[in-house]
């Protein structure tokens, strides 16, 4: 049964993107969102799971790749399948929401729309749960909210988010005003962001009314917002060739840099433990999964003999390492990888010499 604070309550799953820093477990047709990289499930189902308590499978939109479009649709059967969309082109963030602001808006003029990541790991859906019904619930005010996650390390490879001095109380139900947004930083700058506790990773989760939302995008990137709006509405026969053919004609940007750097009023929720991460590489991964008394990580069988701090993905045969430390080793039906734990982020390098090398049937 669809609660009244439901009714006009829309989930966008983003499953776009490839997953290159998973390679060779992630494939153009088998990539990151669709992956069960923890023993848990496959991300994108475990992204669905966490939001049904919160909104109906009818309320939810999904956007993706024509690739994966078909694998979404089987793991996702709940949601009807004229509503798991396959993007014309990649635009980044920016675009994609605008495109489903306009889709919400054709079916309800009361949207409020959060937007979820399809490949994020929560560890605590119950926390997560408890805080996002606060932020939609800020947004049907009619506020531009965002949830950030307080950090746990001085980490340079997320964003972060600042926000006045001792604003923040991690865990709270109560938003607090965004000061500025900040890039990624070098290593002593994210340790006084961490010293300062007044700043939060940006978890690239986020509330609106889709109205709202496409107000922003019409001041902040008229083009794109006149491509978009220029869409016969959703569901009528002309869409997908419509579509099709404007959208890749749209800006390629992210939501923070086109409509949130640009907007005041932004506010934040800060999540407290909900035991997120983004995943965003086989480090991460390993950072979650169980570990034997020397720090090594199997997925698969592994023997261990003088191997410390391992990350071994390889399911359907026994691993033997000896006398070696902080690798990644991943193996598949078509290729291996072996790599230094502290040079995870750098995997996607080996997609981009696999396209220069015309290697497609390896992507």
């Amino acid at each position: 049964m669809v609660t009244k604070e439901q009714q006009h309550r829309y989930a966008l799953i983003l499953a776009g993107g490839r997953g290159t820093r998973f390679w060779p477990r992630s494939r153009k047709a088998h990539a990151k969102q669709v992956l069960d990289l923890t023993g848990a499930g496959p991300l994108i189902r475990l992204t669905l799971d966490r939001l049904l308590p919160l909104v109906p499978a009818q309320n939810v939109l999904v956007l993706t790749s024509g690739e994966l479009r078909d694998a979404v649709r089987r793991l996702l059967p709940e949601v009807p399948a004229g509503r798991i969309l396959a993007e014309p082109a990649g635009r980044n963030t920016a675009p994609a929401i605008g495109l489903a602001a306009k889709i919400l808006l054709d079916r309800d003029p009361e949207a409020v729309m959060g937007v979820f990541p399809a490949d994020h790991h929560i560890g605590r859906a119950a926390a997560f749960r408890r805080v996002a019904s606060a932020a939609w619930r800020e947004a049907a005010r009619g506020r531009m909210v965002l949830l950030g996650v307080e950090p746990r390390r001085p980490d340079t490879g997320y964003g972060y988010i600042e926000f006045p001095k001792d604003a923040l109380r991690p865990g709270s139900l109560k938003p607090a005003p965004v000061a500025r947004f900040r890039e990624k930083p070098d290593l002593a700058t994210a340790r006084r962001y961490l010293r300062s506790g007044n700043y939060l990773w940006n978890a690239g989760i986020f509330f609106w009314p889709a109205a709202l939302y496409l107000e922003r995008l019409r001041e902040c990137l008229p083009g794109t917002h006149g491509r978009i709006a220029s869409l016969p509405r959703f569901g009528s026969r002309r869409f997908s060739q419509a579509l099709a053919e404007v959208f890749p004609q749209c800006d390629n940007i992210s939501v923070d840099y086109a409509v949130l750097e640009r907007t005041d009023g932004v506010l934040g929720f800060a999540a407290g433990d909900i035991g997120w991460s983004d995943l965003g590489s086989f480090e991460a991964v390993y950072e979650l999964l169980e570990k034997d008394a020397a720090g090594n990580a199997a997925r698969g069988e592994l023997l261990a003999l003088e191997a410390r701090g391992n990350y071994v993905d390889a399911p359907g045969k026994l691993t033997a390492l000896l006398g070696v430390e902080d690798l990644i080793v991943v193996d598949t039906a078509d290729a291996l990888l072996v790599a230094k734990r502290s040079e995870a982020q750098r995997v996607g390098e080996i997609v981009k010499a696999l396209e220069a090398r015309g290697l497609r049937g390896l992507l």
